[in-house]
């Protein structure tokens, strides 16, 4: 686990610049490798590579940049979990080296381009080509490893973070198509990202550079052919043992390995198959807001810790925690991202990291076998409408309302939602009633400006991706989270990726492994979402692998943060103060007569307004108007 960073002139450089630059790189991205840093320098002074290291696997030889004996140079970030097998199978008597580093260089010996077809894990790598004078670039399918890149007069320059690669962008300004896909989801679509110029290689994409010209291609592509003829009790034993295996493969480390215990189904899982395998104590952490038993989830962590005998480490975290570090949240996350979780979960990190270096989590659950309330909602809408057009019991695509009405009580806390949802376009075409539930640009129209933001149309991008070719047109519940799962996905994980390694942690996701997501992905949703209950087919699968309280709970809401009742007392200060500054009153995209206190006033326990415009507003101070700061790395001056 390490960051990235690369430079490709579009002319000879001094290379005592170059090397300077790419100092700098690793500079801003050092949190991400306390364990080593690395310059490779090409002898044409129009190419270098740097890096810096967090030692998880080979700490004794697996240094960065690594340069193969055919003549390849690679910079690489993240971990593949096949690389034992992979050594088998290109020869491991040829290694130099014990690190699984050195099996992409191996495997792009072998298979060229097609080594990421091999590979197993998470990453995100360059490989210099001297033979055929090509940078190979490759992402893992899932984007659990970050990419960044920008391309202006001066080259091609890419980074595991933007802050990186800031320096090298002709000027710091906001991405106004960007920011109205922020707007609408709190996370970007497509290769978009919120600063105009910097743009993010996809996942499951490669990025190639001959002679200039760059090419880009997806290598990978989850597929939705749905297996009518197998039954529950086959896709059961195929999930439990393919999360055993990539359970087992992602233990594999030179160095301790513990895991998130958030006490909801899919870390519990996590946590309880991980702690079976392995041979030593197993730690697990967990963050809890004792404010309310409403943001307290302790009794759950604490339940499957001691069902499964696992040591767990906890940490209340209050208002003044969040004060003290929400902008460093923001400076690490690079822009702001969907929800206030970011912010418990680097408290958790930094927790994590004083026990070890690498943890699992739950990451990618929800998306891959249906977890999420609004599925639900929208079912029941559908629900409605087939009993009254009395299509009700026309498929397997359909839930029937006799089935999903005891699953109801899931709701409970989502009646504001509900009443905003069927407040107008009831029974609309499922593709608008979708994006109308996860649309938050609706609940902005006093706050934003949104002429300055016209004409592009997060609704067209949206649904391109949502009736996506790979999806059966019939089925809604698989076209609502195959979209989550290209977009609030990626947008999860770097999260996950952005708040573990502020601290020099690694956080690993055993859900996140292709061959369980491609047979979870041939899953009717009849099976999966069986009598209208969320993750059915993960419930049932490894229930005795759980205590009954994490196995009967039907509140879990994420990682809820009571930002709403901190604001409205001991924040109430510190967030009016952060947009009452001259800066912060004249952002373009801000009405003039916006008032953040009515705002608060008004704010409900689990909404997100609030929330989307404080860490919109504390990126804007921390990158916009610090720009400067990052123009002043590439003239070289100390900063």
């Amino acid at each position: 686990m390490c960051g990235i960073s690369g430079i490709m002139s579009s002319e000879v450089m001094n290379p005592d610049i170059l090397r300077e630059w790419l100092q700098g790189m690793n500079f801003l991205q050092a949190h991400r490798g306390p364990d080593g840093v690395g310059i490779w320098i090409h002898e044409s002074s129009r190419l270098g590579f740097g890096h810096v290291r967090l030692k998880i696997i080979d700490l004794a030889t697996g240094a960065q940049p690594m340069r193969s004996d055919a003549g390849l140079m690679i910079t690489y970030n993240g971990e593949i979990y096949n690389y034992q097998e992979l050594r088998k199978e290109l020869g491991q008597e040829t290694f130099r080296t014990n690190s699984d580093t050195e099996v992409i260089l191996r495997a792009y010996e072998r298979w060229g381009e097609d080594c990421v077809d091999h590979l197993r894990g998470m990453f995100a790598f360059a490989i210099w080509d001297e033979k055929n004078k090509k940078l190979f670039c490759a992402r893992d399918r899932f984007g659990i490893k970050p990419f960044y890149y920008t391309e202006n007069v001066n080259g091609f320059f890419f980074a595991s973070e933007i802050k990186a690669i800031l320096p090298f962008v002709e000027a710091i300004v906001t991405d106004y198509n960007g920011l109205k896909d922020y707007l609408t989801f709190q996370y970007t679509l497509g290769e978009k990202t919120l600063f105009d110029g910097v743009s993010q290689l996809l996942p499951a994409h490669i990025l190639t550079i001959i002679n200039g010209n760059i090419r880009i291609r997806k290598y990978w592509e989850v597929q939705y052919k749905l297996d009518w003829f197998h039954t529950k009790l086959y896709f059961q034993d195929q999930i439990r043992n393919l999360l055993m295996d990539s359970i087992h493969l992602h233990l594999r480390s030179d160095v301790p390995v513990g895991a998130y215990l958030s006490g909801g189904l899919d870390s519990s899982i996590v946590a309880s198959l991980a702690r079976n395998s392995y041979v030593c104590d197993f730690r697990t952490f967990h963050g809890k807001f004792s404010v309310s038993p409403l943001y307290d989830e302790s009794r759950y962590a604490h339940a499957v810790s001691e069902f499964c005998d696992m040591e767990l480490h906890e940490q209340n975290i209050t208002a003044e925690d969040f004060v003290s570090n929400i902008r460093n949240v923001i400076y690490h996350l690079d822009y702001p991202v969907g929800g206030p979780g970011s912010f418990p979960q680097y408290m958790i990190s930094k927790l994590a990291s004083g026990h070890l270096k690498v943890v699992l989590g739950g990451t990618g659950g929800d998306e891959i076998f249906g977890g999420y309330v609004r599925y639900l909602i929208s079912y029941f809408e559908q629900c409605i409408k087939g009993a009254i057009e009395g299509t009700m019991h026309s498929g397997n695509f359909v839930v029937t309302y006799e089935s999903i009405i005891p699953n109801l009580a899931a709701l409970r806390n989502y009646k504001p939602l509900l009443k905003e949802f069927w407040r107008e376009g009831l029974f609309e075409d499922r593709d608008k009633r979708y994006f109308r539930l996860i649309n938050r640009a609706n609940g902005l129209s006093g706050e934003i400006n949104w002429d300055r933001l016209e004409p592009y149309s997060a609704f067209e991008t949206f649904r391109s991706i949502f009736w996506g070719d790979n999806v059966e047109k019939k089925s809604y519940f698989d076209s609502m989270t195959h979209f989550d799962f290209k977009t609030l996905l990626p947008a999860l994980l770097q999260v996950e990726d952005r708040m573990s390694m502020a601290h020099g942690l690694e956080s690993r996701v055993p859900l996140l492994d292709h061959p369980l997501v491609e047979i979870a992905a041939t899953i009717p949703s009849n099976i999966k979402f069986e009598n209208g209950q969320l993750k059915h087919l993960m419930k049932s699968t490894f229930r005795q692998n759980l205590p009954d309280v994490v196995n009967q709970r039907a509140d879990k809401m994420g990682f809820p943060v009571p930002l709403s009742e901190w604001m409205q007392g001991e924040l109430k200060d510190f967030v009016q103060d952060i947009f009452h500054g001259s800066n912060a009153r004249n952002r373009e995209y801000l009405n003039p007569d916006f008032d953040i206190q009515s705002l608060i006033a008004t704010e409900g326990k689990f909404t997100r307004k609030v929330w989307g415009l404080l860490s919109l507003e504390l990126w804007q101070q921390e990158f916009h108007d610090k720009a400067q700061m990052y123009t002043n790395y590439r003239k070289g001056i100390n900063v």
